[in-house]
């Protein structure tokens, strides 16, 4: 709010300023004689009594009545001067020898010189000073005054804007953060009432897409589990009985091939719970090096391969950290499964703890993913060019399980360049 205020602020003082300076002058010069005229009316009394105290006495006494007349007019300057004196223009010289005033037009309108002549060859000058020091400083201080005056109005204006806009910005956060009921509840006498019914209205479309899709996703999952699972129990009391070789291995390819779906159904039910707003993680305190050590338990039987070397790197591990357990372990999960699909020969993992939270990393000696990829993956069902074969290639939802579990978690998942050459997926959960 300050920022806009202060930027307001300025632009209105800026514009202020050079109005007062600019305006002025631009209707001085519009209407420039009509000021002359107005001034010369307002001069003509007091050039009129000077002149005739001049001309009653004669001209060798004048600088003596100029003196005088000076001293009494203090702080105006009246002065007894040739006509040809340089500081008037050939202008104002042909108008004093003819016998017609001089005036002046300054800042404002205001007259700052009045001559007239009092013969052919003198005239007398009647001149306005600027103001004093003490003047000015006062004019300063009306102008400040009326600077907090405007800052005031200004910030009585904007206070119900500000916090009518803060309420839409905390509602898009925490509609951003799956609270997807959440709505502005603006007054309708706000000015951006508009504005927030149009947010409500698309907040409620985008609310109730998303639990159709929802619903719809989990209706389809669950509806495909029983017919897969009796699939499955059907080919294995078929296989039971003796078969030719060849009708064998047609029968366990198709199990295989219904084995595969039933894996993707339970990615997509994973997806979906991970998906709801109402998930709320639950924390429990943890022994990293001993979590660690179980997730990699259920790996065994694919470490057993020589093929692989997995290092683990503990910082500070021994600590204890509250995390989800199930949801951690899942993103770990689908995190060494896709290292052990892409590596050559070495994986490490590693933990590091500090105050602000827990990071840990998966590295890879694979091939790498490029950086324009390095977001795009992390979508469901995006599998890069290289895996499209089913055999190495998953469904493309293990990367997008990973980042929404430590999302719930308020923490993050990103990719980058690997040490050892492939690529380094690091998991960040805060304290």
């Amino acid at each position: 709010m300050f920022k806009l205020l202060l930027r307001l602020y300025l632009v209105t003082m800026v514009t202020f300023a050079a109005a007062i300076y600019a305006v002025p002058e631009l209707v001085v010069t519009l209407f420039h004689e009509r000021f002359v005229n107005y001034n010369a009316d307002m001069s003509r009394g007091m050039q009129t009594l000077l002149v005739k105290q001049f001309q009653q006495l004669p001209a060798e006494q004048w600088p003596d009545l100029a003196r005088d007349l000076d001293a009494q007019f203090k702080p105006m300057r009246v002065n007894l001067l040739p006509i040809n004196d340089p500081k008037f223009t050939p202008q104002e010289q042909h108008q004093l020898q003819q016998g017609q005033g001089v005036l002046r037009i300054g800042d404002w309108g205001w007259r700052t010189l009045v001559v007239s002549p009092l013969n052919r060859e003198q005239a007398i000058e009647w001149v306005m000073p600027p103001d004093p020091l003490e003047m000015n400083l006062l004019y300063w201080s009306i102008n400040v005054l009326i600077g907090a005056a405007l800052l005031g109005a200004l910030l009585l204006w904007m206070r119900p804007h500000w916090r009518d806009l803060e309420r839409l910005k905390h509602t898009a956060a925490r509609i951003g953060q799956g609270q997807l009921s959440e709505r502005t509840q603006i007054s309708p006498r706000s000015n951006i009432h508009a504005l927030a019914t149009v947010f409500d209205t698309m907040a409620q479309d985008v609310e109730t897409l998303l639990n159709q899709q929802r619903d719809l996703l989990n209706a389809v999952s669950h509806e495909l589990r029983t017919p897969l699972t009796r699939l499955d129990f059907g080919l294995a009391l078929v296989l039971c009985d003796d078969l030719p070789e060849a009708s064998r291995e047609r029968l366990q390819l198709l199990v295989g091939h219904i084995r595969e779906l039933d894996e993707l159904v339970l990615e997509l039910l994973s997806f979906s719970r991970l998906q709801n707003p109402r998930l709320a993680p639950e924390r429990v305190e943890v022994s990293l090096d001993e979590f660690i050590d179980s997730i990699l338990g259920s790996f065994d039987e694919e470490l057993e391969t020589p093929d692989i070397v997995l290092d683990v790197r503990l910082h500070g591990a021994q600590q204890r950290f509250a995390l989800d357990p199930r949801l951690t372990a899942r993103a770990l999960q689908n995190l060494l499964r896709n290292a052990m699909r892409y590596c050559e020969r070495r994986i490490q993992v590693g933990v590091n703890v500090s105050a602000l939270g827990c990071e840990l990393w998966v590295d890879d000696d694979g091939i790498g993913i490029p950086e324009p990829e390095r977001e795009r993956i992390f979508e469901p069902f995006y599998r890069l060019d290289r895996s499209r074969d089913r055999a190495t290639g998953g469904f493309g939802l293990g990367l997008a399980i990973s980042r929404r579990a430590l999302e719930a978690q308020g923490g993050s998942l990103s990719v980058e360049q690997s040490p050892l050459g492939g690529a380094r997926f690091k998991l960040w959960l805060p304290t």
